[in-house]
């Protein structure tokens, strides 16, 4: 693998790997996605900076120019970590589902609750109307 296309290869993967970490400083990425991400990074890293390695890899597989291969290798962990998102997405629209599901139940039994407390003669309670026209005005 030619110096300048290597060099570029290892700023690229370890800045990667230094935003992965920065991400997870801030709070802005969990931990369990960023292991992914740490993984990817630090074999493509790796890969990089050892071109025996790379070379070797890419005989394998049947690819005659090694960087070839480390895009290779970056598509296929993208195209796992594509796969695990859709089923972190698919899990959390069932879970968001079943919650509005429940939401819509509680809130018919609340109305229920209040038609109950009027239809016994009960004034509701200074400003306890006012979160039901909030409401309303949602729905």
């Amino acid at each position: 693998m030619a110096l300048r296309i290597q060099i570029v290869a290892i700023v690229i993967t370890g800045g990667l790997f230094v935003l992965v970490f920065e991400l997870v400083r801030r709070r802005r990425l969990m931990e369990r996605y960023a292991l992914l991400w740490l993984f990817a990074s630090a074999v493509l890293l790796v890969l990089a900076v050892w071109s025996g390695l790379l070379n070797q890899v890419a005989h394998a597989v049947g690819i005659y120019y090694a960087p070839s291969a480390l895009f290779a290798i970056a598509f296929g962990f993208v195209l796992v970590l594509l796969l695990h998102f859709s089923l972190v997405i698919s899990r959390l629209a069932d879970q968001n589902k079943v919650l509005a599901q429940r939401l819509g139940m509680l809130q018919q039994r609340v109305d229920a609750q209040e038609r109950a407390t009027l239809d016994d003669g009960h004034e509701p309670a200074e400003g306890h109307d006012a979160p039901d026209r909030e409401l309303s005005r949602h729905r």
